[in-house]
């Protein structure tokens, strides 16, 4: 089997490899998402893989309540509520920028998702402790991560049993990142960690888009 010189190489190799399975299939894509808003500033939205990942998971759990925690300019949003649509499925996502909010409900309304969405301009730390016990059925976290670990056991109260729970970035710990995201990898690392020794949660670390955490409620 031919290896790269080293493992990021490899790693690169393989994701080249995936893209390009999937690059005529793929509807929805990142960067024409992005280039359509015009927008240049905002926080990173997923990786394409793992847009199609939380598209699997709704096709194959078929999660009729979703709430995602960081809309940015919603791309994952919208990646989810086109398969969310296709069975009855709806999302409740959480933005605290009331700028880029708007431009995520223009998006919405222009992929034809709008109706799928519900859009909440507010604070996660203010709204998510106030959804009732066992409401969702999947929860998916891309916010400040920060916020991750001070979150988690209001996510895993609100999820029902057999409920998917999915955190982005759950790499970063491992990750070179920019000087700006330094304050990111502590608390994601405190995420990963909690969830890992959770007796509530049965989970796995993916190596997909830059890490996601999924983890089922027992």
């Amino acid at each position: 089997m031919k290896h790269g010189n080293n493992y990021m190489d490899t790693f690169e190799e393989y994701r080249l490899y995936i893209e390009s399975l999937y690059r005529s299939k793929t509807v929805l894509q990142r960067d024409n998402f992005i280039s359509q808003t015009g927008w240049k500033e905002f926080i990173p939205l997923v990786d394409d893989d793992a847009a199609r990942f939380l598209q699997l998971i709704l096709q194959l759990k078929r999660p009729l309540k979703i709430l995602e925690i960081g809309t940015s300019l919603g791309f994952s949003t919208t990646s989810m509520a086109l398969a969310a649509q296709q069975y009855g499925g709806s999302i409740i996502t959480i933005e605290f920028d009331a700028d880029v909010a708007e431009q995520a409900q223009k998006n919405f309304r222009q992929t034809g998702v709008d109706d799928t969405i519900q859009l909440l301009r507010s604070d996660a730390l203010q709204i998510v402790p106030n959804f009732p016990d066992a409401y969702f059925d999947m929860i998916f976290q891309d916010v400040d991560k920060r916020l991750y670990p001070v979150l988690l056991d209001d996510c895993v109260r609100i999820l029902k049993s057999g409920g998917v729970l999915v955190g982005d970035d759950a790499l970063f710990p491992v990750m070179a990142l920019d000087e700006k995201w330094k304050d990111q990898i502590a608390p994601m690392r405190e995420f990963n960690e909690l969830v890992a020794a959770s007796p509530q949660l049965d989970s796995m670390l993916l190596p997909v888009g830059d890490g996601m955490m999924v983890a089922v409620k027992r």
